[in-house]
């Protein structure tokens, strides 16, 4: 069975980005822990989907997704002083949640979902990154389809995409991917 609109999808496969001997693995889907979804239903970039369309149980692939394809170019501006008392509960800097190397479900003014990442905590202020962790990347995936069927109920409820798909953000759990992105994946590597 091809891979077409509607069928259930599992894949593995190495995420990397750079180039050449540099190349640094971000990602990566076993046998054991596959990437599953519903192929069509907008979980997952349309580049990525166009590169494995057609393609059968068996095969291998190896592609690359540019970043006007995959999550855009680094923008400076969306990196962010914003100030500390931001981050208070009951009063209280939380030094637990907001430390560097974290990254923070926040919301923005209109109500908008977005993870930013802690790239230092000042004295006054929390320098955040709101670009992508995977922006400005070219992304390369090598690995092989391990299953293609018609989707069961089940699967079909499990694995169907957020209102406006997962731009691996995870802004539906907010949470760091870890078991997210194998279970409805995004497919898209910014989950490590």
């Amino acid at each position: 069975m091809k891979i077409t609109v509607n069928k259930f999808v599992a894949v593995t496969y190495d995420l990397t980005v750079d180039e050449g001997e540099k190349r640094e693995l971000m990602e990566r889907a076993t046998t054991e822990n596959p990437l599953k979804f519903i192929f069509g239903t907008g979980a997952m970039l349309p580049a990525f989907e166009n590169a494995l369309k057609g393609l059968e149980v068996g095969d291998k692939f190896n592609f690359s997704i540019t970043p006007e394809d995959a999550y855009g170019e680094y923008v400076e501006e969306h990196v962010l002083d914003l100030p500390k008392n931001i981050f208070e509960v009951d009063g209280k800097f939380d030094s637990e949640m907001i430390k560097e190397g974290n990254t923070v479900p926040m919301m923005d003014s209109n109500g908008n979902r977005m993870n930013g990442s802690v790239l230092e905590v000042k004295e006054d202020v929390v320098v955040m990154d709101f670009n992508h962790p995977l922006a400005g990347e070219t992304l390369h995936f090598s690995g092989e389809v391990i299953e293609v069927h018609e989707p069961t109920a089940e699967e079909i409820a499990a694995l169907s995409a957020p209102a406006g798909g997962c731009d691996c953000g995870c802004d539906d759990c907010g949470s760091d991917c870890g078991d997210h992105n194998h279970e409805g994946g995004c497919g898209c590597g910014g989950c490590k």
